[in-house]
């Protein structure tokens, strides 16, 4: 199996070659943590866990590193009451670094729900202002980058007249980006409307700010993810991944900087994940077409008819390619809700086929794996692995009804694969084990408030408890182990 990986850079699919055989370095660009994640953001994080849960089950021993922006960024006008941090901090009356706290928790809250697995690296980018500092200072040296009243830029114009090209990734032309472009960021600081800030002085009214060697102030956007890149992957790794918005101007400005620093371009293999649509429309807070996360999932909102579980949202959004526009709506919610459900199905049924050893099978289990590993090596496509794993579903009910066979082995090894595909690679989680596990927790506790009662001669309570789990069909049964329950 030879795995293909398209590639933005070259805008093709190429066969992946890790640059150390066996390993593969990979860095997401993680949130910036001001705000509730929405659920774009959910679409780009469980693509690329997809993927690294790909790239380990194919054989690859990963490190997986996704960042945390916690630190504020000026956006265009380079008004501080335009900084996110600082908006934010007003509005919900917190300091900075409470808000930051409030939304890493809540990032990794969602995530948690969605199955999706933690990098093996999450740095943050207050957590590496000296590495910032540092890039700074030497992209100065290489004469890159000029300081400029307390800020420092790098020079893009220069950048080019040695031979690099930015605007390389986007495919965009320099002169056009110049002749289109407003120096709204420098106010007249910078040489040139593209260049983009390394270090921006802070004015008095910044909250989060840093000593430098050029003033207090704090880092640029695009100077976290090469710091923490390099830091932890080397000067240049395997796979880069992100949303399609970040492709301009971050990730470009990322090239500049890795390759103006190092000599070496940062990264050999770009992946972007595509956006996420609600009924055809862009989603958008402005237009109202917008749900967050927990709303999907727990039925609060005026888009979809019931709630839907975690698992099934992941399932919808693995049904389209990562580099594909996804579109949710309530029939694609609904439609992903019963295939999930005749998938876990056919796992059940599994279980409980009796193998024939003396009859042949109308069915090549060799070529369907063939089909499933050609999918998940071809750039990861999730939809076509998918397809093919219902095939085997379809197989496995026509075992129930005894109009196919299957041999021992091949039901082991069905078994294992389809597990492996399903719960592994796919990350999806078997919803009816878990409503057992909530339901067992829950009756737990109620036995254990009854004990208690019990103890404080609280005889009305415990019985009421009793009666009322009897009512509902669970009987509690007392004996020497302790208290157990049957359901009737």
């Amino acid at each position: 199996m030879q795995l293909k990986i398209y590639n933005s850079l070259t805008a093709e699919k190429e066969i992946f070659k890790p640059i150390l055989e066996g390993n593969v370095g990979m860095y997401v660009c993680g949130p910036t943590v001001y705000s509730n994640v929405h659920l774009g953001n959910v679409r780009t994080f469980l693509s690329f866990d997809f993927i690294y849960r790909s790239l380990t089950h194919l054989g690859y021993k990963v490190r997986y590193v996704r960042n945390i922006t916690d630190a504020g960024h000026l956006t265009d006008d380079g008004d501080v009451n335009n900084d996110r941090f600082v908006k934010q901090t007003r509005l919900e009356k917190l300091e900075p670094m409470e808000i930051v706290q409030k939304y890493t928790v809540d990032f990794h809250k969602v995530l948690d729900m969605f199955n999706l697995l933690p990098p093996n690296i999450e740095p943050t980018a207050t957590g590496h202002i000296v590495e910032q500092i540092e890039l700074t200072q030497k992209l100065i040296e290489k004469g890159f980058a000029y300081e400029s009243n307390g800020s420092v830029y790098f020079d893009v114009l220069e950048y080019n007249a040695r031979g690099l090209n930015y605007g390389e990734l986007s495919k965009r032309n320099i002169e056009e980006l110049f002749a289109n472009t407003r120096d709204l960021d420098g106010q007249g600081e910078k040489k040139n409307p593209q260049d983009f800030a390394l270090w921006k002085k802070a004015s008095p009214a910044h909250i989060m700010r840093w000593n430098s060697p050029w003033g207090e102030g704090f880092p640029g956007w695009h100077l976290e993810c090469t710091a923490m890149s390099t830091k932890y992957l080397g000067e240049t790794f395997d796979i880069h991944g992100g949303g399609m918005d970040l492709k301009f101007p971050h990730h470009e400005c990322e090239i500049a900087q890795g390759k103006a620093c190092n000599g070496a371009s940062p990264v050999n293999y770009w992946m972007h994940a595509n956006m996420l649509t609600m009924n055809s429309q862009r989603m958008s807070k402005s237009t109202g077409n917008y749900i967050l996360p927990m709303q999907l999932v727990s039925g609060d909102n005026d888009f979809f008819e019931k709630s839907f579980h975690p698992t099934i949202v992941r399932f919808c959004f693995l049904q389209a390619h990562y580099r594909s526009v996804l579109d949710i709506s309530n029939d694609a919610m609904l439609a992903s809700e019963k295939g999930f459900s005749r998938l876990m199905e056919a796992l059940k049924i599994l279980n409980s086929i009796t193998p024939n050893d003396e009859k042949q099978s109308g069915f090549s289990l060799e070529d369907w794996k063939t089909k499933c590993y050609d999918a998940l090596t071809d750039d990861f496509n999730s939809p076509v692995l998918i397809a093919h794993l219902f095939e085997a579903v379809k197989f496995i009910f026509a075992l129930k009804d005894e109009k196919e066979t299957i041999s021992t082995k091949d039901l082991d090894d069905l078994k294992s694969t389809l597990n492996a595909f399903v719960f592994d690679v796919l990350g999806l989680q078997n919803i009816e084990e878990n409503n057992n596990e909530k339901l067992d927790q829950t009756l737990q506790v109620l036995i254990e408030l009854r004990n208690q009662a019990r103890k404080s001669k609280n005889f009305d309570l415990s019985d009421q408890i009793r009666d009322k789990l009897l009512a509902e069909g669970i009987e509690l049964k007392d004996g020497r182990e302790g208290t157990t329950y049957s359901i009737s």
